[in-house]
């Protein structure tokens, strides 16, 4: 059995369309805003760019216990674009040793949200923002 192929002019047949799904981040300074459960803790995050925070999944015993779950999810963002809000309540720190690097916590001491974290020899530079602490969480997505 053969198959026959009417002829066709080649304008006939349909060039494919390509989508690009690649979305282009612009590079421009961004202020994201966030807090803890009860809204006692209120923070800005200002990045140059989105580019400037990575976030990630960490499965380390102390974000486990941390987050309450399998894994914690932060962002790491340069220590200068983390302040908290001219009236935002006080946080409470955390310091405990994991696997022989000290981390501090701060968290809220009214609903015990999270708010961040980071590494004694990170202390200067950087911050891991607890991502569903931000109030657009989806706007910091984990990236590879």
């Amino acid at each position: 059995m053969s198959l026959s192929i009417p002829n066709q002019s080649a304008s006939a047949i349909p060039t494919p369309i390509l989508i690009s799904t690649v979305v282009e981040r612009k590079k421009e300074p961004i202020t994201l805003t966030g807090s803890c459960y009860c809204q006692h803790i209120t923070y800005n995050l200002r990045l140059d760019s989105l580019e400037d925070a990575r976030t990630s999944l960490c499965h380390c015993r102390s974000c486990k216990k941390a987050f309450g779950g399998v894994f914690g999810v932060a962002a790491k963002a340069p220590l200068q674009g983390f302040r908290y809000a001219r009236e935002s309540g006080k946080s409470v720190t955390h310091v405990g040793v994991d696997n022989e690097t000290t981390v501090h916590r701060e968290f809220c001491g009214r609903c015990g949200s999270p708010i961040y974290w980071f590494a004694e020899g990170l202390k200067g530079h950087f911050r891991y923002v607890a991502v569903g602490s931000l109030d657009e969480p989806s706007r910091l997505p984990p990236r590879g």
